[in-house]
């Protein structure tokens, strides 16, 4: 399934609401966005995973580092997508 990145502004907060499959090249487009807004002057962004079906090692990876660099806070994410970022975060 192809992944589908969605901006939503509400509350004074950025939402990208990622639905599909995640690989790395989508993980790097959705990094891309993130800093494109972080620069713009938005503070706050939010990235929504509940309709993520699929989330790869090197995707969760960079999931990970946007996460601990303070760049967004990570909503939504099932069970398996949090084990998923768990190991990219052991393996850095």
């Amino acid at each position: 399934m192809p992944t589908q990145i969605n901006q939503i502004e509400s509350d004074g907060r950025v939402y990208f609401r990622v639905e599909g499959d995640m690989y790395l090249e989508d993980a790097n487009l959705l990094e891309k966005l993130v800093r494109e807004t972080r620069s713009s002057g938005e503070s706050e962004v939010t990235i929504d995973l509940a309709d993520l079906s699929f989330l790869d090692s090197e995707s969760a990876a960079v999931l990970r580092r946007m996460e601990s660099e303070g760049m967004v806070d990570i909503q939504g994410i099932e069970f398996f997508l949090q084990s998923a970022i768990d190991i990219a975060e052991r393996a850095a």
